[in-house]
């Protein structure tokens, strides 16, 4: 059960930054010398890492509840 916490903590990290990297591939944050600024790829690379952030919160959180019943 100890886990439970840090692992909706991670996801919540990886959601993070899957925006971040979704907003500097559509040019709205980030120095414009980065590699992701105005990149079509990161917009992807961004939507698919924080989908997956989403899933770990997602498991984190339902893992609590089985665990707490």
């Amino acid at each position: 059960m100890k886990w439970l916490t840090p692992l909706v903590i991670l996801g919540i990290t990886i959601l993070i930054f899957g925006l971040i990297f979704h907003l500097q591939g559509q040019s709205v944050i980030g120095p414009e010398s980065s590699f992701m600024y105005s990149n079509p790829d990161w917009i992807t690379y961004g939507i698919q890492i924080t989908i997956l952030g989403i899933i770990i919160v997602a498991v984190g959180i339902g893992m609590s509840i089985i665990k707490r019943n």
